[in-house]
């Protein structure tokens, strides 16, 4: 049994593929780095990842499908499902080798599942958007922890870069312990080792806020008590808006709404 090892990143996944085809494998599978289990009995190869073998195999991919799904395999990518590789990799082998279109052929398992898995992705990334907020440190930074349910944040960074581009600003991801900041009109990504926040909730420790915040935090939240009339108030309607799971990260709603 043959196991591709890779680094975790989309560039090494693309990589991954193009050794497939460079080698002629069909490996059984392909594992992230990060979190493979190794089998004592599989045959493994490492992939090491190259951006002129990634950008090959990822223009030859552009070519053949519609500008409305030229970036679905990255979106699925990110939904980190199990098993993502293998399927990216069976649509790619499918694209390369068919003559017609196969982006609508839901018959096949692995592009309906690559199909709805981009659109979880692209909501999640839009609810991101819409419903984080940041807090004002000491120091100037404005941070906001969250915890995603995909890695969204690489499709979420432009909007706060243009929205915030006079501040600076750190966008963290609880879950995968990393995080984009945006310092000086430049966006970097960074891992935090002492942390100054909340590993679960994302909450600002209270004597790194800036003196003001915990102010407009208590505004925010009157602000919300005061278009939430109890006798009006539609639970089911406002979770669809705003999933209870997001709700740990805005100030406005406290933990007894």
């Amino acid at each position: 049994m043959l196991i591709y090892s890779y680094d975790g990143t989309f560039e090494g996944l693309l990589t991954a593929v193009f050794e497939c085809y460079r080698r002629k494998d069909s490996p059984e599978d392909i594992v992230s780095q990060k979190a493979e289990q190794k089998d004592m009995f599989a045959e493994r190869f490492d992939v090491s990842a190259d951006a002129a073998k990634a950008e090959r195999v990822w223009s030859s991919a552009q070519k053949k499908l519609s500008k409305r799904n030229n970036q679905m395999l990255f979106y699925a990518f990110l939904s980190e499902e199990p098993g993502i590789e293998m399927k990216i990799l069976r649509f790619l082998q499918r694209l390369f080798s068919e003559k017609y279109s196969i982006e609508t052929d839901f018959g096949g398992s692995d592009v309906l599942s690559l199909s709805q898995l981009s659109q979880k992705v692209l909501k999640e990334a839009e609810k991101i958007r819409q419903f984080v907020r940041f807090q004002h440190t000491k120091d100037g930074l404005y941070f906001c922890g969250i915890e995603p349910r995909y890695d969204v944040i690489p499709l979420t960074v432009g909007h706060f870069r243009d929205r915030f581009a006079n501040q600076n600003w750190l966008l963290y991801d609880l879950k995968r312990n990393y995080g984009v900041l945006f310092h000086e009109g430049k966006l970097e990504e960074v891992e935090i080792s002492q942390k100054e926040f909340h590993s679960l909730t994302g909450k600002v420790n209270q004597d790194v806020l800036e003196e003001d915040e915990e102010f407009y935090q208590t505004l925010w939240k009157s602000y919300f008590k005061s278009i939430n009339i109890k006798e009006r108030k539609n639970l089911r309607l406002q979770q669809q808006h705003m999933p209870r799971r997001f709700w740990k990260y805005l100030p406005e709603i406290s933990n007894k709404s």
